[in-house]
């Protein structure tokens, strides 16, 4: 087994710290010393760099690669998996080694990355997105006509919902088919044209048989949620984090405290439903109109939930934005008021800890595994990451 050590720059651990001269010593896929002055038996020489944990983005949907009407009904079926690759593939190039898909991938794109047939991000996945008649995830359009951002197949199975007893027919059928993370609408949302954020959808009943459900094969739930009535509706039925979060009260606040829930903000989902809009995307006007409205309710709801002391981890609905712009969210995090360090703690060690991979990944330190980006300059300069990022390794292994 071969020593490799990252010699000659800086390690940011993932816990919050400030960066400090280190080495990093790897061998057989895992981190196995950080200090000064060690050896290996090759040397990366990472003089003038700052070396990170492999970083996490905790919201994408790697089979959308855009939000357009016309485009979704032009593209072939099997389009999306050539595209999921290719999503994968500028994912981790920017130091992103690990991905929680909220709805689209199935378990035949998580087992390609795993097998080595597709390089990208290792990831969790959620399969589907489980809505209400007339919920976010209902693709029905006034002309009569369902055109689904994701079309069921037979390993993403179809996840509307009325009533608890369906509510546990679907939570089966998509933990059969290999969720690791059951994503549920509590509110409405921005892209679904009919329905408003604040609204909320699933009755308690409804979302308690979900969490059960989900409980009892070791999985958590993640919530899409907007609206404050929404979000306290998931967080009091044990949902291990709220999507978004745009219209947090201060009740919200306090619940999500109480209950130890995630915040994961994607602050940058809406700016890129405007951008896309303003490019020409053909899009419902009342969908733009949304995502105009929510962007700076959006900003203070992190700005209020970071004071408090809510636990932040970085996601970014990649996907209604191109992927391979993923870290522009970290710099609308920073605008909130988030310390850089925080911020780049939400994008390693606490996200690790939300997805329950915080004794693997995360965190530079003895032990792990030896995902480790290599970043030229200043990891605080947020607009400038993507561009500085100069090598990743995944699992002691150089894949960018």
């Amino acid at each position: 087994m071969t020593r490799t050590v990252f010699t000659g720059g800086s390690v940011f651990d993932g816990t919050g710290a400030d960066p400090a001269p280190a080495d990093v010593v790897v061998e057989h896929g895992r981190i196995v010393d950080v200090g000064t002055d060690l050896d290996g038996d090759e040397g990366v020489d990472c003089a003038g760099t700052v070396l990170l944990p492999g970083l996490f983005d905790c919201h994408v949907h790697v089979t959308v690669s855009d939000i357009g009407l016309l485009s979704r009904v032009q593209k072939p079926f099997s389009y999306q998996f050539y595209e999921a690759a290719r999503n994968l593939w500028a994912t981790l190039g920017l130091g992103i080694t690990t991905v929680r898909d909220a709805a689209g991938a199935d378990l035949g794109i998580k087992e390609a990355v795993d097998d080595g047939l597709i390089p990208g991000p290792r990831l969790q996945i959620s399969i589907g997105l489980i809505s209400p008649t007339g919920g976010h995830g209902d693709a029905w359009h006034p002309s009569g006509l369902c055109v689904p951002l994701m079309v069921p197949h037979p390993g993403r199975p179809e996840t509307t919902v009325d009533g608890p007893d369906e509510m546990r027919r679907v939570a089966r059928t998509l933990l059969r088919a290999g969720a690791d993370v059951l994503k549920v609408c509590t509110t409405g949302g921005v892209l679904s044209p009919r329905d408003d954020p604040r609204h909320s959808q699933f009755t308690p009943e409804e979302l308690d048989v979900l969490v059960t459900e989900a409980a009892m094969q070791g999985r958590p739930v993640m919530a899409h949620a907007q609206g404050a009535a929404g979000i306290k509706n998931a967080v009091r039925a044990g949902a291990r984090s709220i999507e978004h979060g745009i219209y947090l009260d201060d009740e919200a606040i306090e619940l999500m405290l109480g209950h130890g829930t995630w915040l994961v903000p994607t602050l940058i989902a809406p700016v890129n439903v405007v951008r896309a809009a303003d490019a020409g995307v053909d899009l419902p006007a009342a969908v733009v109109a949304k995502a105009r409205e929510v962007v700076e309710a959006h900003r203070d709801s992190l700005r209020r939930a970071y004071a408090a002391g809510v636990r932040i981890a970085m996601g970014t609905d990649s996907g209604v934005g191109p992927h391979g712009t993923n870290l522009e969210e970290l710099a609308l995090m920073a605008a909130c008021g988030m310390t850089p360090g925080d911020v780049l703690e939400s994008t390693t060690s606490s996200a690790a800890r939300l997805m329950g991979l915080d004794g693997e990944l995360g965190r530079l330190e003895p032990g792990l595994r030896a995902d480790v980006v290599v970043v030229a300059g200043d990891p605080y300069d947020f607009p400038a990451l993507a561009s500085n990022i100069r090598e990743v390794w995944k699992d002691g292994i150089r894949v960018v």
